[in-house]
């Protein structure tokens, strides 16, 4: 069949395409780049599952790309006849073309090209019970990925990325995210506005910091909503931040290392918050 003819196959229609010179597949594949996916405010998920989280959680799909190997599949064809539906392109391709968009050896048989979603500052106002983590230059993508994961888990209300932070849209943090990429809020913004929005809020600021005088755990965070500020993994909070705090706390630490891991410190942070402030509910554990 030629790439470029498209074929009635169930539900949607789809388009087979055989060749990475595709300029569909270029654009996709273009995504690994930042530059790119600012550009066109689209991100790649990998799996079936994911793809189907997103849709049912309302996330505009852009483009379905499937294996070859999974037609007759009853799920992807309802995700491939759900992308038609809502306006989107479904591609099916071969193992050598999905392998090049997800740049893995043994990739998933559906990956889903969504767009991207920010909240604005400004319509982040935080109630009573509610947390949102700020991360301030957060650089690691598997950190920044782990710590909306466990956002997620904890039921806090979402991420805000505070200066030059790493993309909460690559496919390494997408990756690292296991899913929570779509059901996290993310707000941006730069210390300076961050600092004026704070400023607004009848909310405690709650940062961590190697100079802390409180342990975290003598805290009570159930007093209205709570804002928990991380600093850069290799520096910390800068002394600006440090000083917008209401609290600067510490984490105890036995052994030798001086400090935790950014994202351990955060999910150190939001169970003992949730402790106060979100009572566990028995949904579901570690």
């Amino acid at each position: 069949m030629s790439e470029e003819r498209g074929e009635r196959r169930g539900p949607g229609r789809v388009r087979e395409v055989t060749s990475l010179a595709n300029p569909l597949i270029k654009d996709i594949r273009a995504l690994a780049m930042k530059k790119y996916r600012d550009q066109t405010r689209s991100f790649i998920a990998e799996g079936l599952k994911l793809v189907v989280d997103a849709l049912d959680a309302g996330w505009t799909i852009r483009t379905l790309v499937f294996a070859k190997s999974a037609l007759g599949n009853v799920a992807v064809e309802r995700a491939a006849a759900r992308t038609v539906a809502a306006g989107g392109t479904v591609l099916e391709v071969n193992e050598k073309i999905l392998a090049a968009i997800t740049r893995r050896d043994n990739p998933q048989m559906v990956v889903g090209v969504f767009e991207q979603r920010f909240r604005q500052l400004a319509d982040v106002r935080p109630s009573a019970g509610e947390v949102w983590v700020a991360l301030d230059r957060v650089r690691d993508p598997g950190n920044l990925g782990t710590i909306m994961r466990t956002v997620d888990a904890v039921g806090a209300s979402g991420v805000m990325l505070v200066g030059d932070c790493t993309d909460p849209f690559s496919m390494e943090t997408v990756r690292a995210t296991m899913g929570s990429v779509f059901s996290v809020p993310l707000a941006r913004c730069d210390a300076e506005a961050f600092t004026r929005w704070r400023a607004k809020l009848d909310a405690r600021l709650v940062g961590t910091h190697l100079k802390g005088s409180v342990d975290y755990r003598t805290v009570d965070y159930a007093k209205g909503p709570v804002i928990l500020l991380m600093g850069n993994e290799q520096q910390g909070l800068p002394e600006p931040l440090a000083r917008a705090c209401d609290t600067l706390v510490r984490i105890p630490q036995a052994g030798r290392a001086d400090s935790l891991n950014l994202a351990v410190a955060t999910g150190v942070m939001l169970y003992e918050i949730r402790r106060h402030a979100l009572p566990l509910d028995g949904r579901g554990e570690a």
